[in-house]
């Protein structure tokens, strides 16, 4: 008999969990945001041309104050030509100005990586970015907001779910950290190495008591992933043993969302082993990256909430239905709105100024960003199916 079998059945501890939980997500959906004002900040400047973006490596604690300096002076010789080619004198003088003031006041105590700079004659905004990221000039008559978020979304973050006999660790790992982020999940204490009868049949062997309290375990971790999915859109990898993952891969309601089962007795292993452990499993993290969305794409589908294509895509995010864009990062569209503000064309040249759209996809990201929702870029190709672009809706 397993008579050390554990499984935490009182209500209020559950209840405990769950607004655990609860906490935690909420707290991962504010850091999520912290960037979102001042993306929006940006876009509500609205179309005051010229607009210049910026988007640079600066990292002071690595390169010297004078070469910086330099590189800077090489950025502003290329802003000024850009601006001399479509706009007056007047204007690149103003513009100007406004850009060496803020190259004055940059922050060479900062241990951030990179710059997004953007600039037009009624804003100026720098943000210092915690990311590697390629030199970019743009002078158009609106910002490059594509830049900006393709480079925010660059952080490598995923989850981890450890299942043994005697509990469950959720961890959280990027690029610089791997940490437990739930710390007291249930936990049923299963001595598989003290139990006296032979596991044999569907892995429970005779003992029914213990299928029931193992497989009630299972269901309170599936229920536990319900809440840190949502909390944390990122890819999720699942270790255990191949006994306690066969059970759990059954039962599941996220098998969608598992990028790689992970078979193993981890159970005794520290942190430090785990991400190592992991790290094969990541190393071509634009491969985990893009298997993580078209699954979300596809479960979308199975739902009846995902709309593809420029068309449909442009009309739901007109609506501000759109929950996550996922789009190839080169894809651009140009056409024309139609009569109504839901409705857009493919065009070769614009038929009337007011209603040309240079670009489709940059004005559907930041309808997307305006309405609370995220997006994520792909490389070129893997939309082919769902036409370069595909948006997951609220409802």
């Amino acid at each position: 008999m397993l008579s050390n079998v554990k499984v935490i059945s009182d209500d209020d501890h559950s209840l405990s969990i769950f607004l655990n939980l609860v906490l935690l997500s909420k707290l991962a959906i504010m850091s999520k945001a912290i960037v979102m004002p001042e993306i929006n900040e940006i876009i509500d400047a609205g179309n005051y041309s010229p607009a210049i973006s910026i988007i640079i490596p600066f990292d002071p604690k690595m390169v010297a104050k004078s070469e910086i300096s330099l590189h800077l002076k090489s950025v502003a010789n290329k802003v000024e030509k850009e601006l001399l080619n479509n706009y007056s004198s007047g204007i690149v003088f103003l513009m100007m100005q406004k850009l060496n003031v803020v190259f004055n006041n940059l922050n060479f105590s900062t241990h951030k990586k990179s710059l997004a700079i953007y600039l037009s004659p009624v804003l100026e905004k720098v943000l210092y970015l915690d990311i590697t990221v390629e030199e970019k000039v743009i002078v158009d008559e609106s910002f490059a907001i594509r830049d900006l978020v393709y480079s925010k979304k660059q952080l490598r973050r995923y989850l981890l779910l450890m299942i043994s006999a005697k509990e469950c660790k959720m961890f959280l790992g990027d690029f610089r950290s791997f940490v437990r982020i739930v710390s007291n999940t249930p936990s049923p204490d299963i001595g598989y190495e003290n139990e006296k009868s032979k596991l044999v049949g569907n892995f429970f062997g005779s003992q029914p008591r213990s299928e029931v309290l193992l497989e009630k375990f299972l269901r309170q971790v599936d229920n536990s992933l319900d809440i840190m999915l949502q909390a944390y859109q990122v890819p999720l990898f699942v270790m255990g043993s191949k006994k306690i993952l066969g059970h759990f891969n059954k039962l599941t309601r996220h098998k969608n969302s598992v990028i790689e089962f992970i078979y193993g007795n981890y159970e005794n292993a520290c942190s430090q082993e785990l991400k190592e452990i992991l790290e094969p499993y990541i190393a071509d993290w634009g491969k985990v990256k893009e298997t993580a969305l078209i699954r979300q794409l596809s479960e979308a589908a199975g739902k009846h909430k995902l709309v593809t294509g420029i068309s449909d895509v442009w009309a739901e995010a007109t609506h501000h239905k759109g929950v996550l864009l996922v789009v190839e990062k080169n894809y651009v569209h140009n056409g024309y709105k139609g009569s109504k503000e839901d409705v857009i064309y493919q065009s070769i040249a614009p038929r009337a100024k007011y209603s040309y759209v240079k670009d489709a996809v940059d004005d559907i990201i930041e309808k997307v960003l305006e309405s609370g929702g995220d997006v994520e870029f792909v490389e070129e190709g893997v939309l082919n199916y769902y036409g370069h672009i595909a948006l997951i809706k609220f409802f």
